[in-house]
């Protein structure tokens, strides 16, 4: 089968609810669990790979079992995305231009119709087994707020961080997809004015609204990815809260950085947005003074104008701005790998919390309430410093998509249980 893409694919026979965050322009993958024992045509039980579209999931692995698709090794029958994402981007271009032939061709329809599941009647699974997992501070918002924060007296930037995209090495295990309760963590914490630490519960949970870059194509230890390289390697993009809990961090981050403060969880959002579906919302990024050495100097737009949402329990709090992040995707793919360090398919690498120069738009309870100094109000007149035992968080997203749509991420949501 030779599929064909319209250059702007904006129509579609399925029907698509005004507003939705999957126009046919978007087409993200995830893996899903139908919920209501009923199977589409074609298809067993268990994890399946799918497409969303409107309101619905195009389920891949039983189209791939009809024969709609061509899929090499049964990669879309698989119960992860890892196989897909490991086998590169010609390949990822060819699905998403077939997936979009089924989707836009009105003869296509019959087959395809019956593959339909409705998302209200899927649960949706972590949607790639992550390898690594590196969470990066590229904001120059957050970073001042930060210093401001704790350390009033110095600079608010560290000496380095202009020279290159500070970052620390996350643990992938605790990678949870969104509607994961998060279990509220414990360990050493010790308040300025105290004379030793002490156990228990984290007092200062806090969220980081991020966006997270999903590899695809993985790389040759001892070899550098270039600036150049962000396209080859990574698939897509999620929506990702890297839960911190600031009083275990605060007590043991020096001398090494992050460890416990922020191992015990960190949530994306179910459905993987290609880096395809997102041209039309490639910029510019930020200019940068002093110019970085040559390894780290663009040779694309990859800054990305995201508009994210950030939702405590019903109360929109933060709109962070993702387009005003200092340091942009291919630049610190290039820097995490200038070492030699390999990627491996899976490998999943943060932004850092994004947060824009105006109150409304910190991405992390810390900088909104400035440390508990100025407390946010929620709808119900209750109060957040920091997060309280059963406070749902909830990240949303969307972004220009081509031929005027609007493509968004789903939601990236956890409810706070309390310590076990």
């Amino acid at each position: 089968m030779t599929p064909s893409e319209p250059a702007v694919a904006s129509h579609t026979w399925v029907a698509v609810p005004e507003g939705s965050d999957f126009p046919v322009t978007n087409l993200p993958y995830g893996v899903f669990c139908p919920n209501n024992g009923s199977r589409p045509n074609g298809g067993g039980g268990g994890r399946r790979i799918g497409v969303a579209i409107g309101d619905q999931i195009l389920d891949l692995s039983a189209a791939a079992a009809r024969g709609l698709i061509d899929e090499p090794s049964q990669m879309l029958r698989a119960d992860s995305l890892n196989q897909f994402l490991a086998s590169g981007r010609p390949e990822w271009d060819r699905i998403r231009a077939r997936v979009t032939q089924l989707l836009c061709e009105e003869s296509q329809r019959g087959a395809v119709e019956r593959m339909l599941i409705p998302q209200a009647d899927a649960e949706m699974c972590l949607p790639f087994e992550v390898a690594d997992y590196v969470d990066f501070y590229a904001s120059m918002d957050h970073a001042l707020n930060v210093g401001a924060i704790f350390r009033p007296d110095s600079p608010a930037l560290p000496a380095n961080w202009k020279h290159l995209p500070i970052g620390y090495h996350g643990r992938a295990g605790t990678v949870v997809v969104s509607g994961t309760d998060v279990v509220r963590p414990s360990g050493q914490r010790k308040p300025a004015d105290a004379q030793a630490p002490t156990y228990g519960p984290s007092q200062r949970l806090d969220i980081e609204a991020e966006v997270g870059f999903v590899v695809g194509t993985p790389s040759e230890r001892g070899a550098q990815v270039s600036i150049g390289g962000l396209a080859d390697h990574v698939f897509g993009v999620v929506l990702l809260n890297d839960w911190s809990a600031r009083d275990i961090q605060a007590w043991e981050y020096v001398p090494l950085g992050p460890f416990l403060g922020k191992s015990f969880a960190t949530t994306i959002s179910p459905w993987v947005v290609p880096l395809a579906a997102l041209e039309a919302a490639r910029i510019a990024g930020p200019a940068q003074e002093p110019e970085p050495l040559r390894y780290l100097r663009r040779a694309e737009d990859w800054g990305l104008d995201l508009s994210i949402e950030v939702d405590c329990n019903g109360t929109v709090i933060s709109r962070p701005p993702f387009a005003t992040m200092y340091w942009t995707a291919d630049q610190q793919l290039a820097h995490l790998t200038v070492n030699g360090a390999s990627l491996r398919t899976g490998d999943l690498f943060a932004s850092g919390t994004v947060s824009g120069p105006e109150p409304g738009q910190r991405g992390s309870l810390l900088e909104l309430s400035w440390s508990g100094r100025d407390p946010v109000t929620l709808g119900d007149g209750s109060t957040r410093s920091f997060l309280e035992d059963g406070d749902t968080v909830t990240l949303r997203a969307s972004a220009p998509g081509l031929g005027g749509t609007r493509i968004g991420f789903g939601t990236c949501t956890g409810t706070i249980r309390p310590a076990s």
